[in-house]
């Protein structure tokens, strides 16, 4: 019988990845913060870790959209990223926050309903709404206009929501770019995260 050697997985990026070693000290103890969370460091802060002044700018917008007390809720915020995210075919963004998603919302079906069609998936209108204008903003921001936002105001969101939205929508459209840019791979723990 013959023996077949291992499969090898590609790099994480096509740009070299630092050591924790030689990160300053604010990044390293960032990371290794997230590792005791989560267990595992997602490979973009690896990956953005090579650019520390990006790396602090990036999280600190990251972490002022994704964390702030809203009137969309955490899983809404995570739906937008999954859903332009697949618009853009970033697969590190999909599968990343697609595993956030299914916990967030402790649904393991949801994430893969909004990646493939959120038009389809078990979303309340509300919902549906938010994510056509997040879309709108990620695939066409120079169409939207009045009629976007009394859509969204029928169905009982503020200005301040709508800026959310079309914020979350914009910033994960660069970062979807900057993922497929560098060639991130998604962490094999992703897959699995918030299924059962």
């Amino acid at each position: 019988m013959e023996e077949r050697c291992p499969v090898s997985l590609p790099p994480i990026s096509r740009f070299p990845v630092p050591e924790l070693a030689d990160l300053p000290e604010d990044i390293r103890a960032r990371i290794l913060a997230v590792q005791e969370k989560s267990g595992f460091v997602p490979n973009v802060f690896w990956v953005l870790a090579r650019r520390p002044d990006e790396f602090r700018a990036f999280f600190a917008y990251h972490d002022a959209l994704m964390d702030k007390p809203s009137n969309l809720s955490k899983a809404e915020r995570e739906m937008i990223v999954v859903a332009t995210s697949n618009a853009n075919q970033c697969q590190y963004c999909v599968i990343a926050h697609g595993a956030i998603l299914r916990i967030r919302a402790k649904n393991p079906l949801i994430a893969d309903q909004v990646a493939i069609n959120y038009r389809k998936a078990d979303l309340s209108p509300r919902q549906k709404a938010m994510l056509d204008f997040a879309m709108k903003v990620a695939l066409e921001a120079y169409a939207v206009g009045d009629a976007d936002f009394a859509a969204l105001g029928a169905h009982g969101f503020t200005e301040e929501d709508v800026w959310d939205i079309a914020a979350i929508a914009a910033f994960f459209a660069m970062s979807n770019r900057l993922a497929n840019v560098t060639g991130m791979r998604p962490n094999d723990e992703f897959y699995t995260l918030g299924r059962s």
